[in-house]
């Protein structure tokens, strides 16, 4: 079942970035009481302890509505969870959409993932690939945020005991549940703040998540491009090319 959107423009008292900061904020308190067993040994919230980052990305990049939004589903260990940033590879953070701030720790780390912030070494390819492709279509980051913004459906990031990362996916179903009903909550004010004409799942989990939000009768076209992980074996194989293909032919870019 459908869930229900919120009605357009909802919040629209508040300027578009206040809108989005005072619901991450809410989604934030909202899954931290969350509760996750096995597999589940470590749950990172960037949205917590790397806040400041998160929030000047908002209020330099979410400030005005948006033709296209670009999501995803949950941070990578070398990206949004060192940097608080959506896909947020270290350099295309820092170089390009020109954010660096302070990032604290979670509350429980696991030794084989250190949140080490803007000091990590290690590159988040997926990041790295999809910044990477916005950057040379868009040499300035104030020209693509004109029209386009990237956010996570889920802000947690999850990993084993050992470190091995953890999609939403694949989490039990109770928690699994309470947690996509959050998440769909936030997606829904994503979209009321930001008035896109196009949500493109990055993925397909996202793509999915984007179809559940919306009703079928929406004036909002869904697009979905590959996912830039090397953990998908297309996206190994000049992924650029393949993501840039896929969005023209959506007529989302021409």
């Amino acid at each position: 079942m459908r869930s229900s959107p919120r009605k357009a423009g909802a919040g629209a008292n508040l300027p578009v970035c206040e809108s989005l900061i005072k619901s991450a904020k809410s989604l934030s308190s909202n899954i931290s009481r969350l509760k996750f067993g096995p597999p589940v040994a470590y749950v990172y919230n960037p949205l917590d302890y790397a806040w400041a980052a998160h929030e000047v990305y908002l209020r330099t990049y979410a400030n005005s509505c948006k033709r296209v939004v670009f999501f995803g589903m949950n941070p990578g260990p070398f990206g949004m969870v060192q940097t608080g940033v959506p896909f947020g590879e270290i350099a295309a953070v820092r170089d390009w959409l020109k954010i660096q701030a302070r990032v604290g720790k979670p509350a429980i780390e696991c030794p084989k993932r250190p949140v080490e912030g803007f000091a990590c070494k290690r590159s988040e390819v997926s990041g790295f690939r999809l910044w990477g492709l916005f950057a040379k279509r868009y040499p300035k980051a104030v020209d693509f945020f004109a029209k386009h913004f990237v956010a996570n459906y889920c802000p947690l990031a999850f990993m084993e005991e050992g470190g091995r990362n953890l999609t939403p996916d694949k989490l039990p179903l109770k928690v699994r549940t309470e947690l996509l009903t959050a998440c769909n909550e936030h997606l829904q004010a994503v979209i009321s703040a930001l008035q896109p004409e196009w949500l493109i799942g990055i993925g397909g989990f996202a793509a999915e998540r984007a179809r559940e939000v919306l009703p079928e009768n929406t004036p909002i076209k869904i697009g979905q491009i590959a996912h830039p992980s090397p953990a998908n074996p297309a996206a190994n194989r000049n992924w650029a090319e393949t993501a840039e293909s896929q969005l023209k032919q959506l007529g989302v870019w021409t």
